[in-house]
């Protein structure tokens, strides 16, 4: 299953492609490549190289990437399905969402105040802050860039190494 990075005239990265739709927009002159695979996509009279990253010959306006929409499957993605107290990777119907500081002790619900938990550890720090109860979050949770989210929801967790040099990413 190749995929195909599309850029903004800016370089800046908008989304993943298949192969099939790079090769579209190519033929329709919406795109130039800007780096190939070494496999070759083969046609009756017509061979090109597989592209691995394509970039926009227009301006598109972008917005959606600053920002990732705040919601519970956004949280597991983010979180990777791992429970961030022990660790655990499990199927999201095991899983809950849980906040850091309680929402009884004045913890809000945001990004940087809520974790991916199982059940068990969820319900073993109850509404203790993890002091308390000597548990951490492996991970400090914090708002996922907008692209990453579009990464994640589209499969893409390990980038090929022909988008490392358009793709900036945060731990």
């Amino acid at each position: 299953m190749d995929r195909t990075l599309l850029l903004n005239t800016t370089f800046e990265p908008l989304s993943v492609l298949d192969w099939r739709k790079a090769v579209i927009l190519l033929y329709l002159g919406k795109v130039e490549v800007v780096r190939e695979y070494d496999r070759e996509i083969r046609g009756v009279s017509l061979s090109i190289k597989l592209p691995a990253v394509i970039r926009l010959l227009g301006y598109v306006r972008n917005n959606n990437h600053s920002n990732a929409k705040f919601s519970r499957k956004n949280i597991f993605l983010r979180d990777d399905y791992t429970c961030q107290y022990c660790g655990e990777k499990l199927d999201p119907k095991y899983l809950t969402c849980d906040h850091i500081v309680p929402k009884s002790r004045g913890g809000i619900t945001e990004w940087s105040n809520i974790v991916t938990s199982c059940t068990r550890c969820n319900l073993r720090k109850g509404d203790k802050l993890p002091d308390e109860v000597d548990m951490y979050p492996r991970k400090r949770p914090t708002r996922p860039n907008g692209f990453y989210m579009l990464m994640l929801h589209v499969g893409v967790r390990v980038f090929p190494e022909h988008w490392k040099d358009y793709i900036f990413m945060r731990d």
